[in-house]
Protein backbone atom coordinates (compact mmCIF):
# COMPACT_ATOMS: atom_id res chain seq x y z
CA UNK A 1 0.00 0.00 0.00
CA UNK A 2 1.16 3.48 -0.54
CA UNK A 3 0.76 5.95 1.55
CA UNK A 4 1.62 10.04 0.82
CA UNK A 5 2.83 12.04 3.38
CA UNK A 6 1.16 14.46 5.37
CA UNK A 7 1.26 18.38 4.84
CA UNK A 8 5.04 18.11 6.72
CA UNK A 9 6.49 17.03 4.04
CA UNK A 10 4.54 18.66 1.05
CA UNK A 11 7.53 20.84 -0.14
CA UNK A 12 9.80 17.80 0.06
CA UNK A 13 7.40 16.18 -2.21
CA UNK A 14 7.26 18.63 -4.84
CA UNK A 15 10.76 18.66 -4.95
CA UNK A 16 10.64 14.88 -4.94
CA UNK A 17 8.13 15.23 -7.89
CA UNK A 18 10.39 17.92 -9.76
CA UNK A 19 13.58 15.34 -9.57
CA UNK A 20 11.83 12.89 -11.10
CA UNK A 21 10.12 15.61 -14.31
CA UNK A 22 13.22 17.10 -15.07
CA UNK A 23 15.18 14.13 -15.95
CA UNK A 24 16.92 13.70 -19.03
CA UNK A 25 17.42 10.26 -20.76
CA UNK A 26 20.61 8.71 -19.86
CA UNK A 27 22.85 6.49 -22.39
CA UNK A 28 25.89 -5.60 -20.91
CA UNK A 29 27.14 -8.24 -19.30
CA UNK A 30 25.71 -10.88 -18.42
CA UNK A 31 26.66 -12.81 -15.25
CA UNK A 32 27.75 -12.25 -11.47
CA UNK A 33 30.99 -11.49 -12.07
CA UNK A 34 30.41 -8.64 -14.35
CA UNK A 35 30.49 -5.68 -12.32
CA UNK A 36 32.03 -2.73 -12.82
CA UNK A 37 32.61 0.59 -10.90
CA UNK A 38 33.85 4.35 -11.30
CA UNK A 39 35.71 7.06 -8.98
CA UNK A 40 34.70 10.71 -10.89
CA UNK A 41 36.59 13.50 -9.38
CA UNK A 42 35.48 15.43 -6.62
CA UNK A 43 32.64 12.93 -6.26
CA UNK A 44 31.02 11.87 -2.67
CA UNK A 45 33.42 10.47 0.08
CA UNK A 46 32.34 6.65 -0.16
CA UNK A 47 30.92 3.46 -2.34
CA UNK A 48 27.89 2.64 -3.70
CA UNK A 49 27.16 -1.34 -4.03
CA UNK A 50 24.46 -2.58 -6.36
CA UNK A 51 23.30 -5.82 -7.41
CA UNK A 52 20.98 -6.61 -9.99
CA UNK A 53 18.84 -9.47 -10.18
CA UNK A 54 19.57 -11.15 -13.31
CA UNK A 55 19.69 -11.75 -17.05
CA UNK A 56 16.64 -13.68 -17.81
CA UNK A 57 12.82 -12.34 -16.34
CA UNK A 58 13.13 -8.87 -18.02
CA UNK A 59 16.17 -7.59 -20.64
CA UNK A 60 16.17 -3.72 -18.61
CA UNK A 61 18.22 -5.00 -15.70
CA UNK A 62 21.10 -4.87 -18.44
CA UNK A 63 20.00 -3.14 -21.10
CA UNK A 64 18.77 -0.54 -19.56
CA UNK A 65 19.08 -0.43 -15.56
CA UNK A 66 23.15 -1.26 -15.63
CA UNK A 67 23.49 1.72 -18.42
CA UNK A 68 21.31 4.36 -16.87
CA UNK A 69 22.95 3.60 -13.11
CA UNK A 70 26.28 3.69 -14.10
CA UNK A 71 25.71 6.92 -16.27
CA UNK A 72 24.35 8.70 -13.19
CA UNK A 73 27.01 7.49 -10.68
CA UNK A 74 29.53 8.83 -13.37
CA UNK A 75 28.20 11.91 -13.47
CA UNK A 76 28.20 12.42 -9.92
CA UNK A 77 31.37 11.34 -9.67
CA UNK A 78 31.11 8.40 -6.96
CA UNK A 79 32.25 5.44 -6.46
CA UNK A 80 30.55 2.26 -7.24
CA UNK A 81 30.36 -1.62 -8.20
CA UNK A 82 27.36 -2.90 -10.09
CA UNK A 83 27.31 -6.54 -10.32
CA UNK A 84 24.25 -9.32 -11.48
CA UNK A 85 23.46 -11.96 -9.49
CA UNK A 86 22.33 -14.32 -12.24
CA UNK A 87 19.17 -15.15 -10.66
CA UNK A 88 21.37 -17.39 -8.32
CA UNK A 89 20.35 -16.81 -4.72
CA UNK A 90 23.54 -18.28 -4.18
CA UNK A 91 25.45 -15.44 -5.98
CA UNK A 92 23.21 -12.98 -5.03
CA UNK A 93 24.01 -13.93 -1.17
CA UNK A 94 27.67 -13.86 -2.14
CA UNK A 95 27.41 -10.40 -3.21
CA UNK A 96 25.74 -9.36 -0.89
CA UNK A 97 28.62 -10.80 1.77
CA UNK A 98 31.66 -9.45 -0.19
CA UNK A 99 30.03 -5.43 -0.54
CA UNK A 100 29.96 -5.49 2.98
CA UNK A 101 32.48 -6.77 3.95
CA UNK A 102 34.75 -4.16 1.03
CA UNK A 103 33.13 -1.19 2.91
CA UNK A 104 30.18 -0.11 0.41
CA UNK A 105 28.67 2.75 2.45
CA UNK A 106 25.42 2.29 0.84
CA UNK A 107 24.08 -0.97 -0.95
CA UNK A 108 21.14 -0.85 -3.21
CA UNK A 109 19.84 -4.42 -4.24
CA UNK A 110 16.70 -5.73 -6.34
CA UNK A 111 15.96 -8.77 -4.49
CA UNK A 112 15.52 -12.04 -5.97
CA UNK A 113 12.83 -13.26 -3.46
CA UNK A 114 12.35 -11.22 0.08
CA UNK A 115 13.60 -14.36 1.72
CA UNK A 116 17.67 -13.95 0.79
CA UNK A 117 17.17 -9.80 0.07
CA UNK A 118 15.72 -10.00 3.73
CA UNK A 119 18.94 -11.79 5.21
CA UNK A 120 21.69 -8.92 2.80
CA UNK A 121 19.72 -6.21 4.20
CA UNK A 122 20.15 -7.42 7.70
CA UNK A 123 23.60 -8.00 7.60
CA UNK A 124 24.27 -4.26 5.87
CA UNK A 125 22.27 -2.86 9.06
CA UNK A 126 24.22 -4.44 11.47
CA UNK A 127 27.53 -3.05 9.70
CA UNK A 128 26.00 0.32 9.66
CA UNK A 129 24.83 0.70 5.62
CA UNK A 130 22.18 2.29 4.52
CA UNK A 131 20.06 0.50 1.73
CA UNK A 132 17.81 1.09 -0.88
CA UNK A 133 15.35 -1.22 -2.25
CA UNK A 134 15.39 -0.85 -6.15
CA UNK A 135 12.66 -1.49 -7.63
CA UNK A 136 11.56 -4.21 -5.76
CA UNK A 137 10.36 -4.04 -2.45
CA UNK A 138 11.91 -6.46 0.29
CA UNK A 139 9.54 -8.13 2.51
CA UNK A 140 10.97 -7.68 5.83
CA UNK A 141 13.91 -5.96 5.11
CA UNK A 142 13.61 -2.77 6.78
CA UNK A 143 15.61 -1.11 3.99
CA UNK A 144 16.43 2.68 4.52
CA UNK A 145 14.23 3.56 1.02
CA UNK A 146 12.57 2.40 -1.33
CA UNK A 147 12.83 3.13 -5.01
CA UNK A 148 10.67 2.30 -8.17
CA UNK A 149 7.50 3.10 -9.81
CA UNK A 150 4.14 2.99 -8.34
CA UNK A 151 3.47 -0.89 -9.07
CA UNK A 152 -0.05 -0.51 -8.20
CA UNK A 153 -1.04 1.80 -11.26
CA UNK A 154 1.34 -0.52 -13.32
CA UNK A 155 -1.10 -3.18 -12.57
CA UNK A 156 -3.90 -0.66 -13.52
CA UNK A 157 -2.90 0.55 -16.52
CA UNK A 158 -2.93 -3.19 -17.99
CA UNK A 159 -6.14 -4.14 -16.63
CA UNK A 160 -7.24 -0.43 -18.35
CA UNK A 161 -5.52 -1.28 -21.54
CA UNK A 162 -6.49 -4.57 -22.01
CA UNK A 163 -9.92 -3.38 -21.75
CA UNK A 164 -9.35 -0.96 -24.17
CA UNK A 165 -7.78 -3.16 -26.53
CA UNK A 166 -11.31 -5.01 -25.81
CA UNK A 167 -13.61 -2.15 -26.59
CA UNK A 168 -11.66 -1.46 -29.63
CA UNK A 169 -12.36 -5.38 -31.05
CA UNK A 170 -16.13 -4.97 -30.26
CA UNK A 171 -16.04 -7.27 -27.18
CA UNK A 172 -18.15 -6.14 -24.75
CA UNK A 173 -18.46 -9.86 -23.31
CA UNK A 174 -14.96 -11.53 -22.55
CA UNK A 175 -13.39 -14.03 -21.17
CA UNK A 176 -10.17 -13.16 -20.17
CA UNK A 177 -7.28 -14.85 -17.76
CA UNK A 178 -4.10 -13.61 -15.59
CA UNK A 179 -0.98 -14.89 -16.41
CA UNK A 180 1.29 -13.33 -13.32
CA UNK A 181 4.50 -12.76 -12.41
CA UNK A 182 6.19 -14.64 -9.75
CA UNK A 183 4.64 -15.00 -6.49
CA UNK A 184 7.88 -14.69 -5.00
CA UNK A 185 8.07 -11.19 -6.23
CA UNK A 186 6.04 -8.49 -3.87
CA UNK A 187 6.02 -6.45 -7.07
CA UNK A 188 4.22 -9.23 -8.89
CA UNK A 189 1.43 -8.84 -6.14
CA UNK A 190 1.19 -5.25 -6.44
CA UNK A 191 0.82 -5.85 -10.36
CA UNK A 192 -1.92 -8.09 -10.08
CA UNK A 193 -3.70 -6.23 -7.34
CA UNK A 194 -3.88 -2.90 -9.87
CA UNK A 195 -5.48 -5.20 -12.60
CA UNK A 196 -7.36 -6.95 -10.08
CA UNK A 197 -8.68 -2.94 -9.46
CA UNK A 198 -9.07 -1.99 -12.91
CA UNK A 199 -10.85 -5.07 -14.14
CA UNK A 200 -13.03 -5.55 -10.88
CA UNK A 201 -16.10 -3.90 -12.33
CA UNK A 202 -16.07 -5.31 -15.62
CA UNK A 203 -15.85 -8.85 -13.54
CA UNK A 204 -18.37 -8.11 -11.33
CA UNK A 205 -20.65 -6.90 -13.81
CA UNK A 206 -20.53 -10.17 -15.70
CA UNK A 207 -19.29 -9.01 -18.79
CA UNK A 208 -16.01 -10.06 -18.08
CA UNK A 209 -15.26 -13.89 -16.57
CA UNK A 210 -12.33 -14.86 -15.11
CA UNK A 211 -11.81 -17.95 -16.55
CA UNK A 212 -7.84 -18.70 -15.95
CA UNK A 213 -5.30 -17.34 -12.86
CA UNK A 214 -1.79 -18.59 -13.03
CA UNK A 215 1.71 -17.83 -12.48
CA UNK A 216 4.65 -17.25 -15.29
CA UNK A 217 7.12 -16.79 -12.82
CA UNK A 218 8.90 -14.40 -15.52
CA UNK A 219 9.75 -16.82 -17.71
CA UNK A 220 8.21 -16.65 -21.54
CA UNK A 221 8.54 -20.99 -22.02
CA UNK A 222 6.20 -20.93 -18.46
CA UNK A 223 4.04 -18.07 -19.21
CA UNK A 224 3.38 -20.37 -22.70
CA UNK A 225 2.47 -23.54 -21.55
CA UNK A 226 0.18 -21.95 -18.67
CA UNK A 227 -1.15 -19.88 -21.61
CA UNK A 228 -1.89 -23.21 -23.76
CA UNK A 229 -2.93 -24.86 -20.80
CA UNK A 230 -5.60 -22.50 -19.81
CA UNK A 231 -6.65 -22.29 -23.74
CA UNK A 232 -7.02 -25.96 -24.11
CA UNK A 233 -9.14 -26.12 -20.78
CA UNK A 234 -11.52 -23.07 -21.93
CA UNK A 235 -12.07 -25.00 -25.51
CA UNK A 236 -10.02 -21.91 -27.07
CA UNK A 237 -12.96 -19.23 -25.74
CA UNK A 238 -9.95 -16.95 -24.45
CA UNK A 239 -10.77 -13.05 -25.47
CA UNK A 240 -7.92 -11.18 -23.85
CA UNK A 241 -4.78 -11.91 -21.75
CA UNK A 242 -3.43 -9.81 -18.86
CA UNK A 243 0.41 -11.09 -19.19
CA UNK A 244 2.23 -9.20 -16.56
CA UNK A 245 5.26 -8.40 -18.62
CA UNK A 246 7.07 -8.64 -22.33
CA UNK A 247 8.93 -11.33 -21.43
CA UNK A 248 6.09 -13.51 -20.56
CA UNK A 249 4.12 -11.74 -23.51
CA UNK A 250 6.22 -13.33 -25.96
CA UNK A 251 6.04 -16.73 -24.82
CA UNK A 252 1.93 -16.53 -24.96
CA UNK A 253 2.32 -14.92 -28.29
CA UNK A 254 4.17 -17.75 -29.44
CA UNK A 255 1.48 -20.35 -28.81
CA UNK A 256 -1.29 -18.18 -30.37
CA UNK A 257 1.36 -18.07 -33.82
CA UNK A 258 1.07 -21.87 -33.73
CA UNK A 259 -2.61 -21.94 -33.02
CA UNK A 260 -3.28 -18.97 -35.32
CA UNK A 261 -4.73 -16.55 -33.13
CA UNK A 262 -2.07 -14.28 -32.69
CA UNK A 263 -3.24 -11.16 -32.72
CA UNK A 264 -6.67 -11.93 -32.51
CA UNK A 265 -6.79 -12.05 -28.99
CA UNK A 266 -4.87 -8.65 -26.44
CA UNK A 267 -2.41 -9.44 -24.77
CA UNK A 268 -0.55 -6.73 -22.16
CA UNK A 269 3.08 -6.90 -21.25
CA UNK A 270 4.83 -4.35 -18.84
CA UNK A 271 8.76 -3.16 -19.40
CA UNK A 272 8.65 -1.83 -23.03
CA UNK A 273 11.01 -3.88 -24.11
CA UNK A 274 12.40 -4.34 -27.41
CA UNK A 275 10.68 -7.59 -28.14
CA UNK A 276 7.22 -6.17 -26.99
CA UNK A 277 7.69 -2.66 -28.71
CA UNK A 278 7.91 -5.23 -32.19
CA UNK A 279 4.99 -7.19 -31.12
CA UNK A 280 3.00 -4.26 -30.27
CA UNK A 281 3.79 -2.36 -33.89
CA UNK A 282 2.91 -5.63 -35.26
CA UNK A 283 -0.32 -5.58 -33.76
CA UNK A 284 0.44 -8.87 -31.88
CA UNK A 285 0.44 -7.33 -28.51
CA UNK A 286 -2.32 -4.68 -27.75
CA UNK A 287 0.34 -2.75 -24.91
CA UNK A 288 2.98 -2.36 -22.54
CA UNK A 289 3.79 -0.47 -19.66
CA UNK A 290 6.91 1.62 -19.84
CA UNK A 291 8.89 2.60 -17.10
CA UNK A 292 11.77 4.78 -17.73
CA UNK A 293 14.35 3.80 -15.66
CA UNK A 294 16.33 6.46 -15.71
CA UNK A 295 14.13 7.88 -13.21
CA UNK A 296 14.68 5.44 -11.28
CA UNK A 297 18.14 5.57 -11.36
CA UNK A 298 18.64 9.41 -11.31
CA UNK A 299 16.25 8.77 -8.00
CA UNK A 300 18.16 5.77 -6.80
CA UNK A 301 21.63 7.60 -7.07
CA UNK A 302 20.57 10.67 -6.17
CA UNK A 303 19.44 9.19 -3.02
CA UNK A 304 22.68 7.06 -2.30
CA UNK A 305 24.69 10.10 -2.84
CA UNK A 306 22.73 12.05 -0.55
CA UNK A 307 23.65 9.22 2.26
CA UNK A 308 27.21 9.31 1.81
CA UNK A 309 27.21 12.51 2.26
CA UNK A 310 25.10 12.27 5.99
CA UNK A 311 22.91 14.51 4.15
CA UNK A 312 18.71 13.66 5.86
CA UNK A 313 17.43 16.38 4.24
CA UNK A 314 18.33 16.03 1.23
CA UNK A 315 17.39 12.19 1.08
CA UNK A 316 14.30 13.36 2.58
CA UNK A 317 13.36 15.82 -0.49
CA UNK A 318 13.28 12.76 -2.91
CA UNK A 319 10.51 11.08 -0.42
CA UNK A 320 7.32 11.37 -1.93
CA UNK A 321 5.56 8.92 0.20
CA UNK A 322 5.68 5.15 1.72
CA UNK A 323 5.06 1.95 0.87
CA UNK A 324 3.94 -0.51 3.57
CA UNK A 325 5.93 -3.57 4.17
CA UNK A 326 2.62 -6.28 4.07
CA UNK A 327 4.48 -8.54 6.55
CA UNK A 328 5.46 -6.30 9.33
CA UNK A 329 3.47 -3.05 8.66
CA UNK A 330 5.79 -1.09 8.70
CA UNK A 331 5.78 2.34 6.24
CA UNK A 332 8.97 2.25 4.19
CA UNK A 333 10.08 5.93 2.75
CA UNK A 334 9.49 5.99 -0.76
CA UNK A 335 10.20 7.48 -4.38
CA UNK A 336 7.78 6.45 -6.77
CA UNK A 337 7.89 7.86 -10.13
CA UNK A 338 4.35 7.23 -12.61
CA UNK A 339 4.73 4.66 -15.65
CA UNK A 340 3.07 5.16 -19.31
CA UNK A 341 0.91 2.52 -21.23
CA UNK A 342 2.05 2.73 -24.88
CA UNK A 343 0.27 1.29 -27.43
CA UNK A 344 1.33 1.47 -31.17
CA UNK A 345 0.31 5.00 -31.36
CA UNK A 346 3.39 6.32 -29.00
CA UNK A 347 5.93 3.84 -29.05
CA UNK A 348 8.12 6.80 -30.80
CA UNK A 349 7.94 7.96 -27.12
CA UNK A 350 10.34 5.54 -26.09
CA UNK A 351 12.54 5.79 -28.39
CA UNK A 352 12.39 9.89 -28.42
CA UNK A 353 13.25 8.93 -24.41
CA UNK A 354 16.35 7.02 -25.58
CA UNK A 355 14.97 3.77 -23.94
CA UNK A 356 15.06 1.92 -26.36
CA UNK A 357 16.35 1.82 -30.46
CA UNK A 358 14.63 2.05 -33.56
CA UNK A 359 17.51 0.51 -35.06
CA UNK A 360 16.69 -2.77 -33.19
CA UNK A 361 13.14 -2.60 -33.20
CA UNK A 362 12.54 -1.98 -36.91
CA UNK A 363 14.08 -5.34 -38.14
CA UNK A 364 13.61 -8.26 -40.69
CA UNK A 365 9.73 -8.46 -40.80
CA UNK A 366 9.12 -5.14 -38.41
CA UNK A 367 10.63 -3.26 -40.83
CA UNK A 368 7.74 -2.53 -42.30
CA UNK A 369 5.44 -2.17 -38.89
CA UNK A 370 7.72 0.13 -38.54
CA UNK A 371 7.39 2.34 -41.78
CA UNK A 372 2.95 2.31 -41.17
CA UNK A 373 4.07 3.37 -37.52
CA UNK A 374 6.21 6.56 -38.64
CA UNK A 375 8.93 4.97 -36.35
CA UNK A 376 12.16 6.93 -37.04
Amino acid sequence: MVRNKGVRLASLVACGVLAFASLAACGDDDDGDGGNGGNGSGGADGKIGVILPDTTSSPRWENNDRPSLEAAFEDAGVDYQIENAGGDTAQFTRLCDTMISSGVTVLMIVNLDSESGAACLSKATDAGIQSIDYDRLTLRGGASYYVSFDNVEVGRLMGSGLQTCLDEAGKTKANIIYINGDPSDNNASLFKSGYEEALAEKIDSGDYTLVGDQSGFWDATKAGQAYEQLYTQNDGKIDGVVSANDTMAGGIIARMKDQGVAGKIPVTGQDASTGGLQQILAGNQCGTVYKNTDLEAKTASDLAIALINGDTEAAEALVTGTVTDTETDEEVPSALATPVWITAENVQQVIDDGFASAADICVDEFAAACEKAGIQ
